[in-house]
């Protein structure tokens, strides 16, 4: 059997990644693009996705994290495999590797004292060099029982070690700079470190796509792999995120939750995964990618080397496409769970029959509920600011004559009610704008709407000129 380039493993061998979040808050745009490309690439090779939860950090890790975690992942469309992994109840297994550890010379118990460490830390800062723990019982049989100790893994001391990284290429660090940190702390729980590489090791990861903010942690790592004598996975570290102006991606650039992504900006899940996969990974000139064009085409080496920036302009402009793409039935659903009051039947299916004029008017759904919301408002209407004027001077006298016109009107389509409004401007010696907007400002109670034609054929011939005559009465 041959080794892949692409993949960095031997050829008939079941790629299998996973994606690892804290659960210490939302899921944030960077953990969703880590778990999408992780998805992909186990997809595009016919591999499984895992999920794997690390809930070590018993502090600050919380079933609604949890919760809001799983939720956006299924709302992207991130299906995994299996169930998810809970690391916090593997914790048994982690002492477990690492006790083995010390009996094979891998690692050792380490009783410095945390004034001594302070001390060390402060030798460190003074000599302006990182703290690098070489402790001094490291080499030593201990006899201290009853003391309280930590478990420290045996970090090689010299030469350099060399990770052959699938987006960063070849990189090397000199072993000198490893230091050896604490597998188990006094009380006997692991550390993040050990937990992940038993966790991917048991789970049979055999691809570990991450942010590059944990290449360091790799170095870290392989040792515990070397010393169990696993096989070492391919490591593949993506550029992070930053802000449209190249700064550290915060949450004045963007920095949310996909769940504020849904519930608060509007976004459909297909709109944002197609633009997180753009966000460092590209196929030709291809802008729109659905996920199962995403799954046939995604491989690392299309992944680039340097920080791509989030832009919410252009993410709303992609998103703008996907709601033009939508199924009406889907999008009136959406947008009928966004307005406060619940809708009868007649009324959703009024709602339905209304998104094909209004989406193409809409960037994202909180723009379209607005724009449908004219169609359930009580009589009379309570005209917006922007809409008064339009309502001054001559415009009742040309609602009366809209009015007759309208309701003289022998069929209620848009050819029929198009060529009577005509006939009112024409009559009046003014160009249609001059009856459009306030037959519009009288339908709706706003400025702008969809094309008037159309509003009239949505409210229907009673609602329509009940509204019109709503304001020509306000003069009285």
């Amino acid at each position: 059997m041959s080794a892949s380039s692409e993949t960095g493993t031997t050829t008939g061998t079941t790629i299998v990644t996973r994606f690892a979040p804290s659960p210490t808050g939302y899921l944030h745009v960077g953990g969703a693009r880590t778990a999408l490309f992780n998805l992909l690439f186990a997809r595009h090779h016919g591999g499984k996705f895992l999920l794997r939860i690390e809930d070590t950090d018993r502090a600050r890790s919380t079933q609604p994290a949890i919760a809001a975690i799983l939720d956006g992942m299924r709302w992207l469309g991130l299906d995994w495999d299996g169930d998810e992994v809970y690391q916090f109840a593997r914790a048994e297994r982690h002492a477990a590797v690492a006790n083995e550890m010390v009996e094979k010379g891998a690692a050792y118990r380490c009783y410095l004292t945390q004034d001594e460490l302070a001390a060390m830390r402060a030798e460190a800062e003074a000599a302006k060099k990182p703290l690098r723990i070489r402790s001094p019982w490291r080499d030593q049989v201990p006899n201290e029982a009853g003391k309280p100790y930590v478990v420290r893994l045996k970090a090689p001391t010299e030469g350099a070690t060399t990770i052959r990284d699938l987006v960063q290429g070849e990189v090397t660090v000199q072993n000198s700079e490893i230091d050896d940190l604490v597998l188990l702390r006094s009380d006997g729980t692991p550390t993040y470190m050990l937990a992940v590489v038993v966790d991917d090791h048991d789970m049979g990861v055999t691809h570990v796509i991450r942010g590059d903010d944990h290449l360091n942690n790799a170095f870290r790592q392989l040792p515990i792999y070397r010393a169990m004598g696993w096989p070492e996975p391919n490591y593949a570290h993506i550029p992070l995120i930053h802000g449209s102006d190249g700064a550290k991606l915060s949450k004045r650039h963007g920095a949310l939750g996909v769940d504020a992504y849904r519930d608060e900006l509007g976004i459909l899940p297909e709109a944002l995964g197609n633009y997180l996969l753009r966000l460092g990974w590209g196929h030709g000139d291809d802008e729109i990618i659905s996920l199962d064009q995403a799954i046939e085409w995604f491989d690392l080496a299309g992944v680039g080397k340097s920080p791509s920036r989030f832009d919410l302009k252009k993410l709303e402009n992609l998103n703008g496409h996907y709601i033009r793409e939508a199924d009406n039935d889907r999008l009136a659903d959406l947008v009928a769970a966004r307005l406060d009051f619940e809708l009868s039947e007649s009324q959703l299916d009024l709602l339905r029959r209304s998104m094909g004029e209004l989406k193409p008017r809409a960037a994202n759904l909180i723009e379209l509920a607005d724009g449908a919301a004219f169609l359930f408002r009580t009589r009379p209407l309570e005209l917006d600011e922007a809409a008064k004027p339009l309502l001054e001077g001559a415009a009742r006298g040309l609602l009366a004559q809209l009015h007759a016109a309208l309701d003289g009107a022998q069929s209620w389509d848009t050819e029929a009610l198009e060529t009577a409004v005509r006939k009112v401007a024409e009559d009046a010696g003014v160009k249609l704008g001059a009856v459009a907007q306030p037959l519009r400002a009288a339908l709706t109670g706003r400025k702008t709407s969809p094309g008037i034609f159309d509003v009239l054929v949505l409210l229907g011939r009673e609602e329509s000129l009940g509204r019109i005559a709503d304001q020509i009465d306000a003069t009285a």
